[in-house]
């Protein structure tokens, strides 16, 4: 049965990851397929850092062809939370295992036809995300049935978010010098002419300092952009004065610049004019991996050490994909050293292949597409579901 509708219910868990997952893919499912959605966030101030426009207080808005509401999680049996009068869409996902209010669930199994429900799950590289994609879970009490969708890297998963016109507007912007003269004026910078030009985006980290002395006292000019937020106070502490956008200030071999927060489409287009990427969480790796460009990533740290295995388990199939070996293994130790485990960062390693990892990023995009789009393949899996 054709799916026309749908809810999304979020929790701003930490850094913006879930809510930017969140965000892009509502977007996508109102304007690439013409669907009706509904976006559930707990949290509007914070979601309004990836869209200024936002109202933080309105009750009921739409933006980018979106419904957006508040709710409230949180609430206690018999409290508001937020959702009482709303009838469930055709399909209703819980985004990162954040848990429905029992009564939109009441309502969903009271509703005919039932709607598909889908459990968004994190991405990982691990070899049994194949095998659990897709798994049906009953209700204990209602008839119902949740389904597991998970994001990932093969055939066989749910697939990574990519608009339709992703590569057609990188391509773009790549050949558009006044496309790329508007990004840098926006975020108030001037490029530095033969820099190495590298985007900061991480948590805060302890790896951090002795990078920035490798780049100060380094041979070669680096430009480092950090977007505000937690990196960008961290620099700021090692420089010993204020890090503000449109002030870039010098050590060394090393110029240092804060740029504001930016919308995600603008983040895209910074990915896309650096030569290096450190990104962070889910949202910002799976972008850098689609700009085609070497990344480091600084993976969502856990208390048992799971994200170590999350992070072995994509170096490992990045390694497998045809990279060189030495490439893949200056990379590795990197991410690292960059993540809390291993020896200090070592940089000249690392930039000593990085014309190997630039060489392979764009081929690494291209292996990204075979699973297909996230997005399509959610649609395509939830009107299976929906009699």
């Amino acid at each position: 049965m054709p799916i026309r509708s749908w809810d999304i219910f979020c929790t701003v868990i930490d850094n913006f990851g879930d809510i930017g997952v969140c965000w892009r893919l509502a977007r996508q499912l109102a304007q690439e397929h013409g669907h009706a959605v509904r976006l559930w966030v707990d949290d509007l101030a914070s979601f309004a850092r990836l869209a200024p426009e936002l109202d933080s207080a309105a009750a009921v808005q739409h933006l980018a062809g979106v419904e957006i509401r508040p709710w409230h999680p949180s609430a206690a049996a018999g409290e508001a939370d937020g959702t009482a009068g709303a009838m469930p869409h055709d399909a209703v996902i819980e985004a990162f295992a954040c848990h429905l209010p029992p009564a939109f669930l009441d309502r969903m199994a009271a509703r005919a036809p039932k709607p598909a429900w889908i459990n968004l799950e994190y991405l990982s590289a691990e070899a049994w995300v194949r095998e659990h994609h897709a798994m049906p879970s009953p209700h204990p009490r209602l008839p119902l049935v949740k389904h597991f969708f998970f994001p990932g890297f093969e055939p066989g998963t749910g697939g990574l978010l990519r608009e339709s016109m992703l590569g057609a507007q990188r391509a773009s912007f790549l050949d558009g010098a006044a496309a790329q003269a508007s990004l840098w004026h926006r975020l108030g910078v001037t490029p530095l002419t033969d820099a190495l030009r590298v985007s900061l985006f991480a948590y805060r980290n302890p790896a951090l300092p002795a990078l920035l002395e490798q780049w100060r006292d380094g041979a070669e000019a680096v430009h480092c952009l950090a977007p505000a937020g937690l990196a960008a106070s961290q620099v700021a502490e090692w420089l010993g004065a204020p890090l503000e956008p449109g002030r870039p200030l010098a050590r060394g071999s090393l110029c240092v610049q804060a740029i504001p927060f930016v919308r995600q489409e603008h983040y895209d287009e910074l990915l896309w004019a650096c030569d290096l990427n450190f990104v962070r969480g889910e949202d910002s790796f799976v972008r850098a991996q689609w700009a085609a460009r070497p990344l480091v990533w600084h993976i969502y740290p856990q208390d048992d050490e799971a994200h170590r295995v999350k992070l072995d388990a994509w170096l490992e199939r990045f390694a497998q994909s045809g990279v060189a070996p030495e490439a893949a293994a200056a990379l590795a130790d990197f991410w690292h050293a960059w993540n809390g485990y291993g020896n200090a960062p070592d940089w000249p390693r690392l930039r000593a292949q990085l014309p190997a990892l630039a060489a392979m990023a764009p081929r690494w995009e291209r292996r990204l597409q075979h699973p297909g789009d996230l997005a399509a393949n959610l649609v395509a899996f939830c009107e299976n579901q929906v009699k």
